[in-house]
């Protein structure tokens, strides 16, 4: 396994994490088809044994299950110093005020909760799981700074929000001296490309790396159209791909005849296509098998050539971006201008496929 420095960082990060949503007690709470504890460990202990040292988690997983199942699997299988901790905050965890959010009193009490259910004296990389706008972005700020000052988190990371709202933190860190985001959590893959507009280049430009979640698009790039699982048709942000069946199809059908021609299996493609873009440090592989770890590391080996890339991305049409830009005008003015976008991968699409 090689390993990379995260951005501008001196962190030395697998090219896959594992995701740990699917980890925890189904009684607990979201979500409702994770794994037991067993299962779980199997599948943390599998992918250490592959060289993966980031492991994704968040306080809302299984109502903490997640991190405490995670944490008793990291204590017995690994060295502390060799494995990144990735976890998250934001989300209501109880009845009550001053539960959910990102106000000063939430992260203290949410980061020393994680801290405990985690078995660890520190977090390696903690993100703000989504923008709390009742909150000042400078006592969001200040107190992540604090955290980081005592010891209880290494670095500090964002996910899922604008791209000027992202811009405006970095601002206001650099400018208050304070402890700095060094990774974006966000949505992208071969079905979802809305973030090369903005976000992405933006990363660029301040030496951030991102981590991908969803680089499957909950499993659709990984079998035929038209195949879907139970768990998959549970989740209400499945469904928004409606408006833009026709071109997923031909994206879809593109990567299995591309993972045909090579012999390897649908996954390993899109995974692989991930990889072409610099500012993707790793995707995040929501594993609930040993062998989609295996799939994940096998893409590692697999260079898409410009051809083959270029049949995976000429079918993309601009779509409703996961923060919910649903204004017809906006989306023909995306498509208008999508050549001149800073990475300038979105291709150009008919008007009329996207009003």
């Amino acid at each position: 396994m090689q390993y990379a420095k995260l951005g501008r960082t001196g962190l030395d990060i697998s090219p896959i994490a594992i995701g740990c949503m699917g980890f925890g007690d189904p009684s607990r709470g979201y979500p409702s088809w994770s794994l037991d504890e067993e299962a779980s460990r199997r599948l943390v202990r599998h992918a250490l044994e592959a060289g993966i040292n980031v492991f994704d988690t968040a306080n809302l997983y299984s109502n903490g299950s997640s991190e405490e199942i995670l944490g008793r699997a990291l204590k017995d299988f690994a060295h502390r110093e060799n494995v990144v901790i990735a976890a998250k905050l934001s989300a209501p965890m109880r009845d009550g005020p001053n539960s959910m959010g990102l106000s000063r009193k939430a992260i203290m009490t949410e980061v020393d909760m994680s801290l405990r259910r985690l078995s660890t004296d520190y977090i390696d990389l903690y993100q703000i799981h989504r923008r709390d706008r009742t909150t000042p972005w400078e006592e969001t700020l200040a107190a992540l700074n604090d955290v980081v000052k005592a010891g209880k988190v290494r670095y500090l990371g964002a996910s899922s929000m604008k791209a000027w709202e992202f811009g405006k933190a970095l601002h206001l860190q650099e400018s208050n001296g304070w402890a700095r985001f060094v990774s974006m959590q966000d949505s992208y893959n071969l079905l979802d490309r809305e973030e090369e507009r903005e976000m992405h280049p933006l990363c660029i430009d301040e030496g951030v790396q991102t981590i991908i979640y969803s680089p499957l698009n909950r499993g659709r790039l990984a079998r035929p159209w038209g195949v879907t699982t139970a768990r998959a048709e549970s989740e209400a942000v499945y469904k928004l791909g409606a408006a833009t069946a026709d071109s997923d199809k031909l994206i879809v059908d593109a990567v299995g005849a591309v993972a045909e021609e090579r012999g390897v299996g649908r996954p390993m493609i899109a995974l692989a296509w991930l990889r072409r873009n610099p500012v993707v440090a790793a995707p995040i592989v929501g594993a609930l098998k040993a062998e989609h770890i295996d799939d994940a590391v096998a893409s590692l080996s697999i260079s898409l050539t410009d051809e083959e890339a270029a049949r995976l991305e000429a079918p993309y049409t601009p779509r409703l971006d996961h923060q919910g830009v649903s204004d017809p005008a906006m989306l023909r003015r995306a498509a208008e201008t999508a050549t001149g976008y800073s990475i300038s991968r979105l291709p150009v699409r008919e008007l009329s496929k996207v009003t």
